[in-house]
């Protein structure tokens, strides 16, 4: 029997341009803004390849990374999506992190990685290929606790 070339069914890969992923590893950003919903769940976040220059002009985006790298096309964390919302046209925004017009990804339970595991990812949610998943396991191995369907 050969060993499967991804992760279980069940994680899925979030893709995040920089520096919004270094603001949820290295800040306190817990809104994703996407153009459609995504399902609950644990997801790998990943940067992407590419670098949103014109948010690091962002008051916000620049106090948070300050000091820190941005690093691309890595694994960088675990995280949970726990909902999935849209702001009302007439109400205040859900955080200061939240975009008008755009679904709002609930994350919580970010558990970072000590070192960026390279990946190429991709746009919307992707399978995860086995050996990435593996190596996340290997820097935090109290999240097979989390996952029970792992099996060693």
């Amino acid at each position: 029997m050969t060993a499967p070339l991804y992760a279980p069914d069940w994680l899925r890969g979030i893709t995040v341009k920089q520096p919004w992923a270094a603001c949820i590893v290295d800040g306190d950003k817990r809104i994703e803004n996407r153009p459609r919903a995504w399902s609950t769940g644990w997801r790998l976040l990943h940067a992407g390849g590419s670098v949103d220059r014109p948010a690091l002009r962002d008051p916000l985006v620049a106090r948070t990374i300050r000091g820190h790298h941005l690093h691309t096309s890595a694994v960088l964390a675990v995280v949970r999506i726990t909902g999935c919302h849209t702001d009302p046209d007439d109400g205040p925004a859900c955080s200061e992190w939240a975009q008008p017009g755009c679904f709002h990804l609930d994350l919580d339970d970010v558990h970072v990685l000590p070192l960026p595991v390279p990946c190429p990812g991709a746009l919307g949610p992707w399978r995860v290929p086995r050996p990435v998943f593996e190596q996340v396991l290997l820097q935090l191995p109290h999240l097979t606790q989390l996952f029970p369907e792992v099996t060693s």
